[in-house]
């Protein structure tokens, strides 16, 4: 095939050579069609054109070849594997190109590919798009008028659906064809053809023009539906062909006529078989045409009422189609609405053993608060394990809950300092509208009133009437006011080991309490009180839970049960699953080692010690308040305490087992530090090394009272 562009200049109509842009498509450099057109677009064309493209429409690439010979399709690949296969393509069909290429010495030549599955949609878009004014094709056969044309082929459908604007050429081996009425280029090879056969139509003998006639109107007849299939403005129809036959016919006879002039009657004979032949080939050439108008009119209908079949035909399956899916949407919906309804009827159903079961919940829960509250009451009422102050007692030693005798508030209430049976007590007074606070309150009654330790808390008795417990009273206040309110009394290195000690011995103790361990739930520095002489006790067991089932460090159990404590120091596991464990108090310990260690709040303090010991930087974020800590001690405490602080409770170390064995160390460390300075605080001058500042172990005085 053979594509020609002719692009305007300022739209005229009439398009000047200069501007000529000739582009031949070519399907293969082996197909005769192809060779001829562009043979013939060099030799007519190519001197004139402005601009010469080849152009070849390549399949759209939908399936790629595999080495087995199987085809996949594009979709599932991907897509650089497509785009590459597509180049490659690309450059074979470049390659085409190239024999043409020598035939136009390779000057001024470009090259197109376009990708479609149906060439001519794509030669017709691409004049559509570019605006051709003109359209060459090239012919496989060797002539286009000697063979039926098929609807379905490139030249076909291009003259069938080209837009008015551009003018169509089909070339052959020796015909050419066009829609245009003004045509670019004249034909002189056809123009040759047709003054050669009317040179040799004059000369022929009547019976020559005879047989012409009859062969003519038999070809007319056998290429009638080269002419109908051909939608053409400018094709030669039969009408002018037989005429053209009329006008071979006459001058043969004129030439006849001449040959034998010398008997009258034969030229009269002649004559009249000229004239009557005339009349017969008029008669049957209006015959002819007016057959083929019935025939082109008759097949227009055909194909306008199969367009129209198609297209109502393609309606119909469409709408039963949609009714195909309706239906079924329908028997789903149907499906889906008997499913809810059946979830509602069990729903329901539900819901109302639920109601019956919260009632019966509701009635056994009303049942219990009564008994709990006949149980609280008798042992409001009495309890031998504890001294019972009366209300006035306590009003008195408090000075009726004088502001001025407040030491410390909480969300269980306020703590007042007052004086009972000439004894300094602290006095915790459970808040009057914090009734379920009263719970903690026997708890701890209960539990302090069992328990007896150097270092937990002493109850000496309680008042049930106010809801007050009645403690020793701790001189120094809580750890807390310590180490986050830099207290104004020094707070040397070994006293904190040695509390650390004392603190994890009562941890120890609860633990290991008979029958049932028994756990804090709320270890905090403000619940570690300190005596006149820094000795430590825990308090505030209001939270302490006694263990009957303890669950085992392997086995991760999650219950419903209500959380309790300082939210900061709880353990994480027991926040997220609510199992209580000895180890859960063992990771709010670790976080009271490391704030005795750096004397700051909880904000990122884990995260700034492992930071600190895996760079060997502690000594960066210790209490600067501290100048000789002993940093090899501090190191071994700060690991143990990141130990302790393990998410998971199978990961923090035994108390009993590893953190006692390292404290005990570290607390005989303090104390042998602590001694030597007692020593250097209470011996005397004379006793001192004048060089060393130590305590010399024989030292002799001299006359004149030096040593």
């Amino acid at each position: 095939m053979k594509v020609k562009v002719d692009e305007d200049t300022g739209g005229s109509p009439v398009l000047s050579l200069a501007t000529i842009t000739v582009a031949v498509a070519v399907k293969s450099a082996e197909g005769r069609g192809s060779q001829r057109a562009v043979k013939w677009a060099v030799e007519k064309l190519f001197p004139k054109a402005h601009r010469f493209i080849f152009i070849h429409v390549m399949p759209t690439i939908t399936t790629i070849p595999t080495p087995s010979g199987e085809y996949i399709p594009v979709d599932g690949l991907d897509a650089n594997v497509v785009k590459l296969y597509t180049e490659d393509k690309r450059a074979k069909c470049e390659e085409i190109f190239i024999p043409f290429k020598d035939l136009c010495k390779r000057r001024n030549v470009e090259t197109l590919v376009l990708e479609g599955n149906n060439p001519a949609t794509m030669l017709l878009k691409y004049v559509n798009d570019s605006g051709i004014k003109s359209l060459v094709l090239g012919s496989f056969f060797p002539s286009y008028f000697a063979r039926k044309l098929k609807v379905s082929s490139v030249p076909s459908i291009i003259l069938k659906h080209a837009p008015e604007f551009c003018d169509i050429y089909v070339v052959s081996s020796n015909k050419l064809m066009t829609n245009s009425i003004n045509p670019l280029l004249a034909a002189e090879s056809d123009l040759r053809t047709i003054n050669k056969q009317q040179s040799s139509a004059s000369s022929a003998s009547a019976e020559s023009v005879f047989h012409n006639r009859s062969s003519s109107l038999a070809s007319s007849h056998l290429n009638f539906p080269t002419f109908v299939d051909g939608n053409s403005s400018n094709y030669v129809s039969p009408q002018h062909k037989h005429n053209r036959n009329l006008e071979d016919v006459t001058i043969g006879l004129q030439a006849v006529k001449g040959c034998h002039s010398s008997t009258y009657s034969e030229q009269s004979d002649i004559q009249d078989e000229v004239e009557r032949l005339r009349l017969e080939l008029q008669n049957s050439t209006a015959l002819y045409n007016q057959t083929c108008e019935d025939l082109i009119h008759a097949r227009n209908k055909v194909q306008l009422f199969s367009s129209q079949y198609l297209e109502e035909s393609g309606k119909v399956n469409a709408a039963k189609k949609r009714e195909e899916n309706l239906r079924k949407i329908a028997a789903e919906e149907k499906e889906k609405h008997m499913e809810a309804e059946k979830e509602v009827e069990i729903a329901r159903k539900l819901l109302s053993q639920e109601v019956y079961g919260r009632q019966i919940a509701e009635l056994k829960a009303l049942e219990q608060s009564l008994e709990k509250k006949k149980i609280v009451d008798a042992l409001l009422s009495s309890d031998g394990r504890y001294r019972r102050f009366t209300r006035e007692e306590i009003e008195v030693a408090t000075d009726y809950f004088s502001e001025s005798k407040m030491i410390g508030e909480g969300a269980y209430g306020k703590v007042y300092k007052g004086d009972l049976d000439h004894t300094p007590v602290a006095i915790k007074v459970l808040c009057s509208d914090a009734s379920e606070k009263k719970e903690e309150f026997l708890k701890e009654v209960e539990v302090l009133s069992q328990l007896h330790h150097p270092h937990i808390v002493l109850l000496l008795g309680a008042c049930p009437e106010k809801g007050c417990l009645v403690y020793e009273y701790m001189e120094n206040g809580n750890l807390e006011n310590y180490i986050l309110e830099r207290n104004s009394k020094p707070f040397p290195w070994f006293s904190r080991f040695r509390i650390l000690f004392e603190v994890a011995c009562a941890l120890a103790f609860l633990h290991n309490s008979k029958p049932e361990p028994i756990i804090h739930r709320d270890m905090k520095p403000g619940n570690i009180l300190l005596d006149k002489n820094l000795v430590c006790k825990i308090g505030d067991v209001g939270l302490a839970k006694i263990m009957s089932d303890v669950v085992p460090e392997s086995i991760t159990e999650y219950r419903n049960s209500v959380l309790a404590g300082t939210f900061a120091y709880m353990d994480p596991e027991y926040q997220r699953t609510g199992t209580l464990r000895p180890k859960s108090d063992l990771y709010a310990f670790g976080i009271i080692i490391l704030q005795l260690l750096a004397a700051h709040r909880l904000n990122g303090l884990i995260t700034k010690f492992e930071n600190a010991v895996y760079s060997n930087s502690l000594v960066d974020i210790l209490d600067n308040s501290v100048p000789d800590w002993p940093l090899v001690e501090a190191e071994e405490l700060a690991r143990m305490a990141l130990k302790c602080c393990k998410l998971r409770c199978r990961e923090r170390p035994d108390l009993e087992t590893e953190v006692l064995p390292l404290l005990k160390r570290l607390a005989e460390f303090a104390d042998m530090h602590t001694n030597v300075d007692k020593n250097l605080i209470d011996a005397p001058s004379p006793y001192l090394c004048p060089i060393l500042q130590e305590v010399m172990e024989d030292p002799q005085i001299a006359a004149d009272g030096f040593t």
